[in-house]
């Protein structure tokens, strides 16, 4: 058959639906942008700032702050499946093959800041034992879903250079059965340049959400309820700049001189503006003349200002006031920390249980290209590393007492410590080797102690130079006899 070149005008009007959608969110995915890197455009009423100096813009950047604290917490530890080595195994090859460890953050963030991110998968066809898992920018990204099912029915991903603004050049459109890669040949007409019939009868993409509300399927910039606070900031910041310039020096006064007296006497001209400002005038041959200056303008009430809004962006984020400037002199002790972060730490967790779900489905898409077999993402559980600020001694003492009251195993205790696969594979070889010769010490003859009623028996040791076992004290009843163990 001949291969097909163009799309279908089905698959072609979905494009296009798809496409507008993404240019209407975009002038806000721009906006967001923009206030995350700290180069949004402060609007004025004009009146106490001209626009001619809207040089001295300064934004404080607590929208950045509000991002990056919460998505520093957000780190993916493993998978696990429950009685599934096998499959455990797998999805963690898969994880580090695509190095998630680093792209898996790239995705929390634009979540956090656009509302809404996307990660694909695909056929890798260099090493088809591990698909491709790629994050996707969310303003170069749309789908569409059944509000019924609330899964994706088609996705479309387009490339273009955001330097040049330019129309999309090439374009990605994923269909449940398909993925279609295009290039643009002119205007609207779109030649196919590859094409995976993967028959997964599913969109290969996942959409992450964050603040999902039901019956929303776009979410919600975690910045939100910061920006209005920043812009009057950053207009408090503008005005204080330009006050700086014009009041926080005392403006002078002189009565009884002329223009003849503001001669530079080095070079004999007029002096300059700045020199008759922050210079006194101090000689003049009028004897009647009187000099004085003005009360400078006092500036803390910008301060006031400031520190009202960065309370009131602590109060709607949740983020200790610390984290936006307002220290104490003393730092504060490691309880009170954790009890100021209560919220912050909340917000980290139900924002993974969400994410969690999202990259549960993932690793069920990468298994499902990886090994022709679907598993079922609702078993796949995502374990994150905690979203407290604990000391490592503390995170140790802690893990220490659950393996001694055998509520964690060694290789639990492992997981805590987030230690990665091929980690535990190298401890788990060194203990191998260390029990090993272990016991080969424990076999030699002369470290046997004598059949019967020996010295190293009275004393409650079995074995000559090790530890009694435990329950047993040394010359104690019936202990005194004494049991061979394998040292723990």
């Amino acid at each position: 058959m001949e291969a097909v070149t163009e799309l279908s005008s089905d698959e072609s009007a979905l494009m296009r639906h798809l496409y507008t959608r993404l240019q209407t969110l975009r002038k806000v995915h721009e906006d967001l942008d923009k206030y995350y890197r700290g180069e949004q455009h402060i609007q004025t009423i004009g009146l106490a700032v001209p626009p001619e100096l809207r040089v001295f813009e300064f934004p404080l950047n607590w929208p950045r702050v509000t991002v990056d604290t919460v998505v520093q917490r957000q780190h993916v530890r493993s998978f696990s499946l429950p009685d599934d080595p096998d499959s455990n195994d797998y999805l963690s090859e898969v994880w580090e093959a695509n190095n998630m460890d680093s792209q898996s953050v790239l995705n929390h963030l634009e979540t956090r800041v656009q509302g809404h991110g996307f990660v694909s998968v695909g056929t890798n066809e260099d090493d088809t034992e591990h698909p491709l898992i790629t994050v996707e920018s969310s303003r170069s990204m749309i789908s569409e879903i059944d509000p019924r099912t609330r899964k994706i029915t088609a996705a479309l991903r387009i490339y273009y250079d955001p330097l040049e603004r330019a129309a999309p050049t090439e374009a990605t459109l994923y269909l449940p059965d398909s993925t279609i890669y295009l290039q643009r040949v002119k205007g609207w007409q779109w030649a196919i340049e590859d094409r995976d019939d993967h028959k997964l009868h599913r969109v290969p993409v996942v959409q992450f959400l964050n603040r999902p509300r039901v019956g929303n399927f776009i979410g919600e910039s975690e910045m939100k309820d910061v920006l209005k606070p920043t812009d009057m900031a950053a207009r408090a910041l503008m005005d204080l700049q330009v006050a700086m310039e014009t009041h926080a020096v005392p403006g002078k006064w002189a009565t009884g001189v002329n223009k003849d007296d503001f001669i530079d006497a080095a070079t004999g001209k007029m002096a300059a503006s700045w020199q008759a400002y922050y210079t006194a005038m101090t000689v003049t041959q009028d004897s009647s003349a009187r000099f004085g200056q003005f009360q400078a303008s006092e500036l803390t009430n910008f301060k006031t200002v400031i520190d009202m809004l960065a309370e009131q962006v602590s109060s709607v984020t949740g983020l200790p006031m610390r984290y936006f400037g307002q220290n104490t002199a003393n730092p504060a002790a490691e309880g009170a920390i954790r009890a100021d972060e209560v919220r912050l730490v909340k917000n980290v967790e139900l924002k993974n249980m969400t994410d969690g779900d999202c990259w549960a489905d993932v690793m069920a898409l990468a298994y499902r290209f990886g090994k022709g077999e679907w598993l079922d993402g609702n078993r796949i559980r995502t374990d994150w590393d905690d979203p407290n600020t604990p000391t490592f001694s503390q995170k140790a003492d802690a893990i220490q007492k659950l393996v001694a009251s055998g509520i964690l195993s060694r290789e639990g205790a492992w997981d805590e410590l987030g230690w990665s696969q091929a980690r535990k594979d190298l401890e788990r070889q060194r203990f191998d080797e260390l029990d090993a010769a272990q016991w080969e010490n424990l076999l030699k003859p002369e470290a046997t102690s004598a059949d019967n009623g020996g010295a190293g028996d009275a004393q409650g040791g079995g074995i000559a130079g090790q530890v009694p076992a435990v329950g047993q004290q040394q010359g104690s009843g019936a202990d005194s006899q004494g049991v061979a163990a394998k040292p723990v």
